[in-house]
């Protein structure tokens, strides 16, 4: 997937795509550590799509910073993309 494509996604689909190829990307881990891949070069462009993903997502956190009072909540939107990521990154860490 190109840069291009991934900048008309929306914020949640990106979330989508983030968890997708982390999970992809320990995929190919294990099948190259278990020397069951053959195109190595794949685990370079799963971790590019990463990095890719994670670039747009904290440049749409810094143009839209939210200011919440102490006493307003955060959006259910936000809430969720806060969980998603910390679900994804306990993941990656097993």
């Amino acid at each position: 997937m190109e840069l291009k494509e991934l900048k008309k996604k929306s914020v949640s689909e990106l979330h989508k795509i983030l968890a997708e190829s982390r999970d992809k990307l320990r995929d190919l881990r294990f099948k190259d550590a278990n020397k069951q891949l053959k195109n190595v070069r794949e685990l370079r462009a799963v971790r590019t799509i990463i990095a890719q993903t994670l670039t747009l997502l904290n440049t749409d956190k810094q143009k839209t910073p939210t200011t919440t009072a102490s006493n307003e909540k955060a959006a259910p939107s936000e809430q969720k993309a806060e969980q998603v990521d910390k679900e994804t990154t306990k993941e990656a860490k097993k």
